[in-house]
This record gives structure tokens, C-alpha cells and sequence, in this order.
């Protein structure tokens, strides 16, 4: 049996935190997982820079609202749950990704959650699990299933390392240095590997 594991932002979806930065233009919030490894580090960040400019969620999900997945991701999605259960590990929030599961046909997924003031300020976050990514696949595999996991970044190296069939997604070159797994750039022929992986069992 199988299960596959995905990361979101950069597998299925566009960055959120870039988007937002380039609709604020404030580059500073471009930085992402691919660029920090300390998840914690990067949030403190985030939040402190949104916090000094006054900004609210309802600020962050007017620009994911207008995000759409990546070109392919919905098709690739529903077809890859032909094959067997998906379920998206991100370290996104609960409230960054309700409007976005709409647009991918409702995947099951994984994530943290915003701590959020009264008046609608961000002013902390409540993580599942710590490396939560890392355990989930642990979990599915004390459950009997083989894990197929990809993803692009440094928060997801563990869990693609952990799992019976790693890979990587549209990573960047460092990633891609850290990592030495099996790259993949298109859903087509990330597809069709889990087809064969699926099938030869």
C-alpha cells in the first residue's frame, strides 16, 4: 500500500510569503524555506516585519485569494489520488490554506495554525508537531504504507529521506546539492515515476 506525501508551496502552489512580498513590495519577506533552514528563525522574521507595517490577516489572505496553483498542479493532483491517498505536509497555517485546498479539488493536508489577536493581528504560531513533516511519514509507515514523498526545500529533506521513494520537486540548485535524490522539474513525468512505483508492486 501506498501513500504519497507533498509538500505545497513550490510543488502545487506558488510561494505565499513571495507573493505577498511582491504585492507590498517588501523584499525582505521573499525570504522562504529554501533560503532558511530554521523554520523558527524565518517566522520570527515574517512576523516582526508584519507586525512594524501594521499589517493584519485579512492583508495576507486578500493575496491568497488571488492566488491559483501552479499550471498542471489540480490535474496532476486528481490524477495522482487515482493511484493512491495524497496528503500534503506543509508548514503553512490552517488559515493561509482554506482558500487554496478549493482550488486544488480539496487534497487532505497537514499544517500549522496562526495565533491571531481579536483585531485580526498575527501574533504567533501553534506548530503540530515539531519536524512534523519527518513524523508524519513515520506515522503512515507504522500504519504499513510505503511513502512517496516530494518537496523542495530544507524543511522537507527529512521526511523525503525518511520515506521508502524520495523526491524532489522544482528545487533550487543548493537543494538539489544537499539532497542527491531524483529531480523532477515536470507533474507529467513526476506522474508517471509514481505510476511505475505504484504499478510494480
Amino acid at each position: 500500500m501506498f501513500v504519497t506525501c507533498l509538500d505545497l508551496e513550490g510543488v502545487l502552489i506558488p510561494e505565499i510569503w513571495i507573493a505577498f512580498a511582491e504585492k507590498t513590495k517588501i523584499p525582505e519577506l521573499k525570504l522562504t524555506t529554501r533560503d532558511v533552514a530554521d523554520y523558527d528563525q524565518l517566522m520570527a522574521h515574517r512576523l516582526k516585519i508584519l507586525d512594524e507595517a501594521g499589517f493584519l490577516l485579512k492583508d495576507v489572505i486578500a493575496v491568497i485569494d488571488e492566488i491559483q496553483p501552479l499550471e498542471g498542479a489540480r490535474k496532476f493532483a486528481d490524477e495522482l489520488r487515482k493511484l493512491c491517498p495524497l496528503i500534503i505536509l506543509s508548514d503553512t497555517f490552517t488559515q493561509f490554506a482554506a482558500p487554496l485546498m478549493e482550488k486544488l479539488n480539496f487534497p487532505t493536508i497537514f499544517c500549522n495554525e496562526l495565533v491571531v489577536s481579536p483585531e485580526g493581528k498575527i501574533t504567533g504560531y501553534k506548530i503540530r508537531q515539531n519536524n512534523g513533516k519527518f513524523h508524519a511519514v513515520k506515522a503512515f509507515q507504522s500504519l504499513g504504507y510505503d511513502v512517496i514523498a516530494a518537496g523542495d526545500s530544507h524543511n522537507d529533506l527529512a521526511m523525503i529521506g525518511c520515506a521508502q521513494h524520495g523526491f524532489l520537486f522544482r528545487p533550487p540548485q543548493k537543494i538539489r546539492d544537499e539532497a542527491k535524490v531524483p529531480v523532477f522539474t515536470e507533474y507529467d513525468d513526476f506522474l508517471g515515476e509514481i505510476k511505475k512505483i505504484v504499478i510494480s508492486r
